[in-house]
């Protein structure tokens, strides 16, 4: 049970820090680079 709710919030945090990364590079006019080149195909 430990095991699953310890799994839970990594996961959690992992989407909280993706959704903060993302409103920082839309805050300050910069493109959002996700690193495998889906915000390349934008471009």
């Amino acid at each position: 049970m430990k095991a699953a709710l310890l799994s839970l919030a990594m996961i959690a945090a992992i989407c909280v820090w993706g959704v903060g990364i993302y409103a920082a590079d839309a805050a300050s006019g910069h493109a959002v680079v996700d690193g495998y080149g889906v915000g390349a195909v934008k471009r």
